[in-house]
């Protein structure tokens, strides 16, 4: 069976957007993590570059704070360099 993005009970606004970006399926990181972080467990994950580690975390963190009202910092991602914050920022 062929796990899609809709298996991971994301919003309508998150799904559009993930489309949009031009993604179908989720990667094997994207497809084990996703799930256990939405549960609110802790996850390490190693995988190559280019393979969706950004959005494995991006995804789940976007649910959880897509209530949260006003206007101070809701989440709070660190990143080992400048180049990779950028990175991510660029993703988000």
């Amino acid at each position: 069976m062929t796990v899609t993005f809709e298996d991971f009970k994301l919003n309508k606004q998150l799904l559009m957007a993930v489309a949009e970006a031009g993604y179908t399926t989720p990667t094997p990181v994207q497809e084990k993590t996703i799930p256990l972080i939405t549960a609110g467990h802790d996850v390490m994950g190693i995988a190559q570059t280019g393979t969706g580690k950004t959005a494995a975390f991006v995804l789940p963190l976007l649910m959880k704070v897509k209530y949260a009202q006003g206007t101070h910092p809701r989440a709070l991602i660190v990143a080992p360099t400048r180049e990779l914050a950028m990175q991510i920022e660029d993703h988000v």
